[in-house]
Parts: C-alpha cells; sequence; structure tokens
C-alpha cells in the first residue's frame, strides 16, 4: 500500500509539472517541461549521491579507522540481504543520518559524529537499520526524482514571474498566477507526503531488519532533542535535501522550513511502540563496546577526523 501511495504522489507531482509547462507554452511548453524533466532526473539518476555527500563535507571511513559502525553496517546488510553500502562519516554536532545512492548496489550511509557521540550501540543499529531500509525500499532514488521536480516547478514558477505578462499563453493571466502562486505549493505538498509515506515505511522495515523496534524508538527520541539544540548550516542552506535525513535537520528559520517533510518523532515512535508489542524479530545483537573511541579523540567541536593518536598513528574517535 506505501509503494501504490508513492506511485499515486510521484505521478501526481510529474503531472503538475507538465501541467505548469502547458500552461506557460500550451502543448510546445509541455513537450520543453517533459524533455527538461528526463535530462534532469537522468542527471541526478547518476550524479545525485556523490552532490548531496559532497554537499555535507562527508569523508568515507574504512573498517581501520571506524571498527564498530563500519561492522555493524555490515551485520545489518546482510541481515536486510543487501550489498555492503559505503560507510560515510560528517564531521556535524547535529545527530543524524541518511543514505542515498541510486540503487543498492551504489549505496552509502552517512553518519554525523553527534550522532555517533550521543548513541548507543543498540540506538545506532537501529538508525543504520531505518537507513538501510531505505536503500532496500529504493527510497534514495525515489527522493531524488520527487526533489528534482518539485525543484525544477520551483523553476518554472520563476520564469512564470518573468515572462507571466505574455498573453498568448495556455492559461492566461489566472494561469500565471496559480503557477507563481499554487505551483510550487502543491509541490511542496506532495514532497512532503512522499517523504512521510517513506519515513514510516523505513522505520517499520529498518525495525525488521536490526530486529528490536524499540532501539530506533529510543533512537528517534534522542536524535529529535539533539537536532533541536544544534544547527546543520550545510541543511539549511539547502532545505530541499532536508528529506534525506531521518529526523528533520531545519530549525525553520527559512520560509522553505513552512511544511516538515519528516512525520513528527511521537507519532513515529508511537507506531514504533505499538509495532514492539506484536513484534518477533531474530534477536540481532549489536555490538557491546562503545566505538572503541580512545579516551583523549576529539568531539566534533574540538576537532576534524582523523586525528594523530598519541603514537603518532592515525585513527579516527572511534577506533
Amino acid at each position: 500500500m506505501n509503494f501504490f501511495k508513492t506511485g499515486i504522489l510521484i505521478a501526481a507531482i510529474t503531472a503538475l509539472f507538465l501541467g505548469v509547462g502547458f500552461l506557460i507554452g500550451g502543448t510546445t511548453g509541455m513537450l520543453i517541461a517533459f524533455a527538461v524533466a528526463i535530462a534532469m532526473n537522468g542527471f541526478a539518476y547518476w550524479n545525485s549521491d556523490k552532490m548531496v555527500l559532497k554537499m555535507y563535507g562527508a569523508r568515507q571511513v574504512t573498517e581501520a579507522e571506524a571498527p564498530v559502525l563500519v561492522k555493524l553496517v555490515r551485520d545489518l546488510a546482510s541481515r536486510a540481504e543487501l550489498p555492503m553500502p559505503k560507510v560515510y562519516i560528517m564531521d556535524n554536532p547535529q545527530p543524524n543520518a541518511f543514505a542515498t545512492g541510486r540503487n543498492p548496489e551504489n549505496a552509502a550511509v552517512a553518519a554525523t559524529t553527534g550522532l555517533l557521540d550521543l548513541l548507543t550501540n543498540e540506538e545506532l543499529a537501529g538508525v543504520m537499520a531505518h537507513e538501510l531500509a531505505h536503500v532496500k525500499n529504493r527510497d534514495t532514488l525515489t527522493m531524488t526524482v520527487t526533489a528534482t521536480i518539485a525543484g525544477a516547478i520551483s523553476m518554472l514558477a520563476n520564469f512564470a514571474l518573468f515572462f507571466g505578462g505574455n498573453r498568448n499563453n495556455a492559461g492566461g493571466i489566472v494561469g500565471m498566477l496559480a503557477i507563481m502562486i499554487l505551483a510550487p505549493l502543491a509541490a511542496m505538498l506532495v514532497q512532503m507526503a512522499i517523504s512521510r509515506t517513506r519515513e514510516y515505511s523505513a522505520d517499520h522495515t529498518g525495525s525488521e531488519i536490526c530486529g528490536n523496534p524499540e532501539w530506533l524508538a529510543s533512537a528517534l527520541l534522542k536524535l529529535d532533542q539533539g537536532a533541536r539544540r544544534h544547527e546543520n548550516i550545510q541543511a539549511e542552506k539547502n532545505p530541499a535535501s532536508a528529506s534525506l535525513f531521518i529526523i528533520n535537520p531545519l530549525h525553520g528559520k527559512r520560509a522553505d522550513n513552512l511544511f516538515s517533510t519528516h512525520p513528527s518523532t511521537s507519532n513515529r515512535v508511537s507506531r514504533l511502540k505499538e509495532f514492539a508489542a506484536s513484534f518477533r524479530g531474530s534477536g540481532y545483537r549489536a555490538p557491546s563496546d562503545r566505538y572503541n573511541r580512545p579516551r583523549e579523540a576529539p568531539t566534533a567541536r574540538q576537532g576534524s577526523i582523523p586525528y594523530t593518536d598519541g603514537d603518532g598513528s592515525k585513527k579516527g574517535p572511534w577506533g
């Protein structure tokens, strides 16, 4: 049912995009909008993962640099019957995480230093399982497509703002007003609905992957509070990428943040607890040691990674 809803919503936002093109330039405008949509989605399909990882300064880590995190992801990926994704760490005090990639064979998961400092290993397993659920459900591609089309609709709205005086367009003056005001708002609402649907689905699938819904529920409560305390500057500059994160990274300081792309944390936690009451998992056991982190390792505020240990060797702060 969730996939059906998502399919309907993607069809709706695509139809909205073509409709905007028609109002601007009639049949020709609709065909041009269709060609633009194909070109933009093609570019996003091949390059979106690299772009978002670079945008947030994510650094790929190996098992030698982050042994517990990488092993945890490998174990969970095996349980989910997924290829091992690339693992990245973002030097950011806001506790958060996201997954990206056009398919499971080219996927990546990224976690902030704030998240790794805040969560227990069980909670970390819940979060990473949630991100792997996005990969398994192909949500990373779905959200890329919707974000790209929503951005294109805003682009066309800006075009209508400059060329709206042309009365020969298919929609006339009323159509121009609809494009400039209603089209971006409608695109935002559809994108929000798709994102919320996929988050609920990833919570459910992630619980099955890690074997304990309460781990993710506990993590979400901590992340919600932690995200409120720390500003994610890059996310504020690029609000269209907010839907990628497990918790909304925005603080609502811009008009773009009027509508959240994430369900409320309390609703997500309630659903997870209901699921836990009837859940019979296979009992995955998270690592008991806490990241193998040396006592003198810098936090996200104190320094960047990797750092030099006392013996002169370079290690990451999680081992």
